[in-house]
């Protein structure tokens, strides 16, 4: 049989010829949860990157998001599938509206207000109160601006509705989806890119659009230096909470990509900012042929303003 020393393992004999060696040593117990001392963390992250962690996302902090995602949704083919995307109640709107008119600088849009519970009912009833701000506010703009020519006659432009509403709703809904797409791709390559969902994405651009809604009630005033101030106001304004929201996202990413991807982002909303005041509010003047009156002897005449 086997003495009893043999039984014993080396390691303990190991550890206790440390201790006699080195009274002051700490031990730890396989056990015991490992702490590293907070002045050991502090230099093992990089300075900077810390708000960028709470912009984006940890690991601890999206265990919340990651357990609320385990909940069972209903087939798509049923109305309680729809009914979760507008799951909203007016404080949250309000909330969020405020937020896309007073940006914070180094608050993440979506990681403050939307992740939470991302919704399409105010980026729909947006981008419908835009379509018809911008088709009325053109309508009495062109009115007021020939007010008073005799050869004007006011004509409602209704095709204006159809137009602002294509415009408005193509640029809400297939640049986020483009975008998503795009961040989907560049997640595949690059594991530091976060890739928002498509639902946070077109929140994101549908509250964005919030803060033209007034000023295009602004654009009624037939003054074109004040109307490109207000559009310049705006497009600043609705272009820093876009890239406030996709630039943590992309910044780990190839810096010429980066820099492309906001670039066109920015590029995109003042294409749709310029295009709507140049063509419902700037258009150019047409001159209105004179009235032509018959008269009594068969022969016409032709006023002249």
């Amino acid at each position: 049989m086997a003495a009893a020393d043999d039984l014993k393992f080396q390691e303990f004999d190991d550890a206790a010829n440390l201790l006699a060696a080195n009274p002051g040593a700490t031990t730890i117990s396989i056990d015991e949860p490992v702490q590293i001392p907070k002045n050991q963390r502090s230099r093992l992250q990089e300075p900077g990157r810390e708000e960028d962690d709470e912009l984006l996302g940890t690991d601890d902090s999206d265990k919340t998001e990651l357990l609320a995602g385990q909940k069972k949704s209903a087939p798509f083919w049923t109305f309680d599938y729809y009914q979760t995307f507008f799951d909203v109640d007016t404080y949250q709107v309000l909330d969020r509206i405020k937020g896309s008119v007073f940006p914070v600088p180094g608050k993440n849009f979506v990681r403050l207000y939307i992740r939470s519970n991302p919704d399409l009912y105010g980026p729909f009833w947006i981008c419908a109160t835009l379509v018809f701000t911008i088709a009325v506010s053109g309508n009495l703009s062109n009115f007021f601006i020939h007010l008073g020519k005799p050869t004007y006659h006011y004509v409602p432009e209704f095709r204006k509705v159809s137009i602002a509403a294509t415009t408005i709703y193509a640029y809400a809904w297939l640049v986020p989806l483009a975008l998503w797409g795009f961040l989907m791709w560049r997640n595949s390559k690059v594991m530091n890119i976060v890739s928002y969902s498509f639902l946070e994405i077109v929140c994101v651009y549908g509250y964005s659009l919030f803060v033209y809604i007034p000023t295009a009630m602004l654009w009624i005033i037939p003054e074109r230096v004040v109307r490109w101030v207000l559009m310049m106001f705006s497009l600043c304004l609705s272009g820093s909470v876009l890239v406030m929201t996709f630039w943590p996202a992309v910044r780990d990413d190839n810096r010429r990509i980066a820099l492309a991807t906001v670039g066109t982002i920015v590029l995109l909303h003042a294409l749709l900012s310029v295009g709507c005041l140049a063509y419902f509010f700037d258009a150019p003047e047409v001159d209105f042929p004179a009235p032509i009156i018959p008269a009594h002897n068969g022969t016409t005449v032709i006023t002249k303003s």
